[in-house]
């Protein structure tokens, strides 16, 4: 099995306690060399100033590319565009360009004079400049798709529309990819298409969340976390599971792991050594 290329993916601080912690899952997980890291969008844009600012500031301070989460919502074009064009004035070239989602789980209303759509948003991306443009794909599909084709079809409109590369929602099983992959090869889909992998920190907020998002939940993951939770043994069941469902998506050909941290460095660390992966020198200690 070979050694994959990795990226993360954090959330930007919304306080002090929350910086120390980003900086934090940055010195642990930057020895591990990721080729790109990327920084979220709260709900509605609700956390747009402080991505900026951490995106600009990891951009700067830290030797990683950095992508920028960039949605439709609550901006107009002239807003989302000039947003947008100021990442590139300060280097940052790579953006993740999504519908977004209405703050409290809401239905996505956009504005008039706004991006309707994420196609919308790419194609006014690729025309503005030179961007590398990531987006999102749904291995279960998206719950507004009406069916798994559509789902298909979407995310290849937005490869017609100039994106570069797909980062998918997190999955439970390697099968999962493997059939989506296999559909979007099938679609004509030649794109790069990176398996976005959860270390479950808890079991019951991912639960929520796969549910809410239309990811298929596995009917034994209930009773493995559960006996887990009374043995105290969740971490070690969640590292277990990420790393062999991992080194099945490595012994079929995928070369790149993107993981979705959540500000929690530890198990995502776990599963990078466990894959082979070595760290260089930390960021404190060069510091």
């Amino acid at each position: 099995m070979s050694k994959p290329s990795v990226s993360f993916e954090f959330f930007p601080p919304k306080d002090l306690a929350g910086s120390f912690r980003l900086w934090d899952t940055l010195n642990v997980l930057a020895p591990y060399a990721p080729d790109f890291v990327s920084v979220t969008y709260g709900a509605g844009g609700t956390t747009r100033a402080l991505t900026h600012e951490a995106v600009t500031t990891i951009h700067k301070s830290l030797d990683l590319k950095v992508a920028a989460h960039l949605t439709c919502v609550d901006a107009t074009r002239e807003e989302t565009l000039a947003i947008a064009q100021t990442y590139a004035d300060a280097g940052v070239k790579n953006i993740v360009a999504l519908r977004g989602d209405a703050p409290g789980g809401g239905a996505f209303q956009p504005q008039e004079d706004g991006f309707q759509n994420s196609i919308e948003l790419i194609s006014a991306l690729k025309f503005a400049g030179d961007f590398n443009i990531f987006v999102g794909a749904y291995p279960d599909p998206h719950p507004e798709a009406a069916s798994a084709q559509q789902n298909i079809d979407y995310l290849k409109a937005k490869f017609d529309a100039g994106a570069d590369a797909a980062i998918t929602q997190f999955f439970f099983e390697a099968d999962t990819f493997f059939r989506f992959r296999d559909a979007c090869a099938k679609a004509g889909i030649t794109q790069p298409i990176l398996p976005g992998i959860l270390p479950i920190e808890n079991w019951t907020g991912a639960r929520k969340f796969a549910t809410r998002c239309g990811a298929h939940i596995p009917a034994w993951m209930d009773d493995a976390f559960e006996k887990a939770a009374r043995d105290g043994r969740e971490d070690l069941l969640a590292t277990a599971l990420a790393t062999e469902m991992c080194s099945d998506l490595l012994e079929s050909g995928v070369d790149h792991l993107h993981f979705y941290t959540l500000n929690r460095p530890e198990l995502t660390r776990d599963i990078c050594v466990a894959l082979g992966l070595t760290p260089a020198v930390e960021l404190a200690e060069v510091a």
